[in-house]
């Protein structure tokens, strides 16, 4: 399906990887971001040098930091960090001028600290009268930039948006499927970013293959149990957005939230980490805002309770892995 424009708020490894997947299907892709000196960059070198420095951004990608340029779009997707993701809506929604049945698609894998809220309610807060729908999954920025071949899954509680999203979101490299389980959907994102610093942690610390084999099978069922808790579909978590995200982020060097746990692992605080890593990194933030809603939810989340003890508790690794190997006996399915 070819769209005459469309449009991406949020100009990091992501956004900038989605602007040029839609370049694929769009004639005009607008990307926005805060950044000028990266938006001229881009426009005049082709290239994001901070975040895809391989890559070339397509000719018909415009970078821009002006809101009111993406007016007129057919698509648009949100990619901003979840803790920024409130104010820049709420910004755009204000300048932007749109058809009412233009789709707003959040790309963002987090919850909101304050609220709970996830990403898709505070868009529909936003743009007030659009569809909404979120499109997640096994999707790491750098692949796709490549044209490696990917899969996605598009939630969205209206089918017929469903169906003209996943007609331009499919591409030879780029399978998309959909799902009306936007709940379930956007909490697989934002909870395997906690089993993605648990995975790093394990290997920081060197535990090998079957220990890190037995916590990714473990925060799956952590997962999903936290997530039906939660409003989600049981099948939605065994899907792209559940076990195909866990994988891909408790494994692949392009994680950085697997990055952060193996630094964490081997022993550097926050604040050096923070020195290092130049990128949000959702797990954190996550973390407490998910730990906080499975309290409430009267969830059990071992897992999610050893890694907030460690983030925000001063717990070292090696204790919190002696207290998930000392927990009492259970079942496996329970």
């Amino acid at each position: 399906m070819k769209i005459k424009k469309a449009s991406v708020i949020g100009a990091g490894s992501w956004g900038t990887a989605i602007s040029m997947l839609l370049a694929e299907k769009a004639d005009q892709v607008m990307l926005w971001g805060r950044d000028a000196k990266a938006i001229h960059e881009i426009n005049h070198k082709r290239v994001n040098r901070h975040y895809l420095p391989r890559e070339e951004v397509p000719k018909n990608v415009t970078a821009t930091t002006e809101f009111g340029d993406l007016s007129d779009s057919e698509v648009v997707v949100m990619v901003t960090p979840s803790s920024a993701t409130r104010n820049v809506a709420v910004a755009a929604a204000e300048a932007i001028t749109l058809e009412k049945d233009v789709p707003i698609v959040s790309a963002t894998k987090g919850v909101e600290a304050w609220s709970g809220k996830r990403m898709t309610e505070i868009l529909a807060e936003s743009f007030i009268g659009h569809p909404v729908a979120v499109l997640s999954g096994p999707n790491h920025a750098e692949e796709v930039a490549r044209h490696m071949a990917t899969a996605s899954v598009i939630g969205c509680d209206d089918q017929a948006v469903a169906d003209k999203l996943q007609a331009i979101f499919t591409l030879p490299f780029f399978r998309t499927y959909t799902s009306d389980d936007v709940v379930g959907i956007e909490y697989g994102g934002a909870v395997k970013n906690i089993f993605a610093l648990a995975g790093g942690i394990a290997d920081g610390l060197g535990l090998g293959d079957n220990a890190k084999a037995a916590l990714v099978t473990r925060g799956l069922a952590e997962l999903a149990r936290l997530g039906k808790a939660l409003g989600g579909q049981a099948e939605t978590f065994q899907g792209l957005s559940g076990v195909g995200d866990l994988i891909v982020t408790c494994y692949s060097a392009h994680s950085r939230n697997n990055r952060v746990g193996q630094m964490i692992g081997k022993g550097h605080s926050l604040d050096e980490i923070a020195q290092s890593v130049h990128m949000v990194v959702e797990g954190i933030p996550n973390t407490k805002n998910l730990y906080e809603l499975a309290k409430s939810r009267g969830a059990r989340t071992p897992i999610i309770d050893e890694i907030y003890a460690i983030l925000y508790q001063d717990k070292s690794p090696e204790d919190a892995l002696s207290e998930l190997l000392n927990r009492d006996p259970r079942p496996e399915a329970s």
